[in-house]
């Protein structure tokens, strides 16, 4: 495959401050603790060594040890959780929802990045170790933004009642799901097809894309974490006990939205009076303030000392909403970095205080690299009817009329015939005004119906050369579906099946491993 790279500015997916988060967050700096680059990992290093001690490192490192202890582990995890438990290993992070059989193919370009990234820093840092990390949202209770997964243009959905936190759900009826991905993939060879959908298998969503996830990246070293664990959340405890006794992080986000407004940049996430969760097996309930303590859905009142308490027994039972979230994925790892979508990363720009009040460094913030992928036949048909790298952004419309105006320019160039009718009109207007200039109204109206006679004659021309090019037509509708499918970012809406057509997922995997630059912030398209 041919690689091109593209201004993620000239493609029209992104906002001004998504585009500044990509490539100069110097333009953020009073949000952020250092903008992203090369040079200022020495520093962030620096800052995590201070704050991520031994007992931290040794529960991280136990935790990993059971969650992989029943995996067929390669030499890259091994190294990576023996590495975990030494002062100068730290992880690069990624995370995204359980969406069903990886969802849309961004999470793969997400996961992609984080090992790019974590390579490339060994490079420059050659003294210190970094282990790419993927953040499983377990907790998360939106079921409907995971269920469905795009299989060549059709949407298969997974049909459950369950509900509450997704990573608990039971994972009956994705059977279902996995003949009909096998049965698409029938006349090919279909090893590695297999080997993923036998990996994907559990007694709930976590394990199951736990599973995958190693199937897919174990050989280079990704290690995932499950943030619904109870050794883990037991380390979140202090900032539970903050959150609901000073409400700290509502605070600390509502002055940072007046401060990012003021200075014209754009907020995203909402905050809370308290921005926690009440976990059961089958709900994730607000923790709700009132005036003489809390009120959760289905638990009701409860007095600020009899919830704190719970949270000491049973920490598991508390879950970090968004806001709180990024405090206790950094309260956990060594990281240095989160690398996130253009989208994801803009809330970044509200936590900084809320980090500064929790005692946890603020990490290094990076966009994610995004791909398009151009199949051969796609290709073709490109080279065939004129459609560049620079058009295929524009609306299917515009290259439509863009390939007319190229070969049928002649036929549908109407320019002279609008100059004569100008003129046209100007004369009659002026010869009736001559004869009587109560008759301007009459004139108005003559022209107006002759300016449409004459767009009569246009539109039946322009429909019979469209029907004359109609083949040609379609298959620029076909390029711009296979480009922008649903006028949306490929990686946002087709899933890695789509774009391994022939079951080989390990070479789909390699071709985008082998592109991403992780410290190029362009657009990235691979074209066969």
């Amino acid at each position: 495959m041919q690689k091109f790279k593209i201004p993620r500015s000239h493609t029209g997916y992104f906002t001004e401050q998504q585009l500044v988060l990509a490539t100069d967050q110097e333009k953020v700096l009073p949000f952020i603790q250092h903008s992203f680059s090369l040079e200022h990992f020495a520093q962030q290093i620096e800052r995590k060594e201070k704050s991520f001690g031994p007992h931290e490192r040794a529960v991280l490192k136990a935790y990993w040890e059971a969650a992989y202890s029943d995996k067929k582990q390669s030499p890259a995890v091994q190294s990576n959780i023996e590495s975990i438990g030494q002062s100068n290993c730290f992880t690069i992070t990624t995370g995204h929802q359980l969406n069903v059989f990886t969802g849309p193919v961004f999470m793969i370009y997400k996961i992609l990045h984080v090992i790019r990234l974590s390579e490339e820093l060994k490079k420059e840092y050659p003294n210190q170790q970094f282990v790419p990390v993927f953040w499983m949202a377990t907790e998360d209770h939106d079921f409907e933004e995971i269920s469905t997964v795009e299989l060549f243009g059709r949407d298969l959905t997974w049909e459950t009642t369950q509900s509450g936190a997704v990573g608990r759900f039971e994972t009956e009826g994705l059977e279902a799901l996995k003949e009909e991905i096998r049965t698409s993939f029938s006349r090919v060879d279909t090893a590695q097809i297999d080997a993923f959908l036998s990996a994907y298998t559990g007694s709930n969503l976590t394990e199951a894309t736990f599973s995958m996830i190693h199937e897919l990246f174990s050989g280079y070293g990704l290690l995932c974490v499950d943030g619904d664990h109870a050794s883990l959340k037991n380390q979140f405890f202090s900032t539970i006990e903050k959150e609901l006794t000073e409400e700290f992080s509502y605070k600390s986000v509502v002055h940072t939205n007046e401060r990012l407004i003021h200075e014209g940049w754009k907020t995203q996430a909402t905050p809370r009076e308290v921005n926690l969760f009440y976990l059961t097996d089958n709900a994730r309930e607000r923790i709700i303030k009132i005036e003489d303590g809390f009120f959760i859905e289905g638990i009701g009142k409860r007095a600020l000392n009899e919830l704190i308490e719970e949270a000491k027994l049973h920490p598991e039972r508390f879950s970090p909403n968004v806001i709180l979230r990024p405090v206790y994925q950094e309260l956990l790892l060594p990281n240095l970095c989160y690398v996130g979508g253009a989208g994801e990363i803009s809330y970044w720009l509200q936590l900084k205080e809320v980090f500064d009040e929790a005692s946890v460094p603020y990490p290094l913030i990076q966009v994610r690299s995004s791909l398009l992928m151009i199949d051969a036949s796609t290709s073709k048909k490109m080279d065939k009817y004129g459609v560049s790298l620079e058009d295929m952004f524009q609306d299917v419309h515009r290259l439509k009329e863009q390939y007319l105006a190229s070969e049928a320019s002649d036929e549908v160039n109407f320019t002279q015939i609008d100059t004569h009718l100008e003129q046209l009109r100007a004369s009659i207007t002026a010869h009736v005004l001559a004869c009587d200039e109560g008759l301007s109204g009459y004139a108005e109206a003559e022209g107006v119906r002759l300016e449409k006679t004459i767009q009569q004659i246009k539109d039946k021309i322009t429909k019979t050369v469209k029907q004359r090019h109609d083949t040609a037509l379609r298959a620029i509708e076909q390029i711009h579906e296979r480009i922008i499918p649903k006028n949306t970012m490929q990686e946002r809406t087709v899933s890695m099946f789509s774009l391994a057509a022939d079951g080989d997922l390990d070479g789909f995997i390699q071709r985008v491993y082998s592109a991403i630059d992780p410290f190029d912030p362009d657009f990235v398209v691979l074209r066969s």
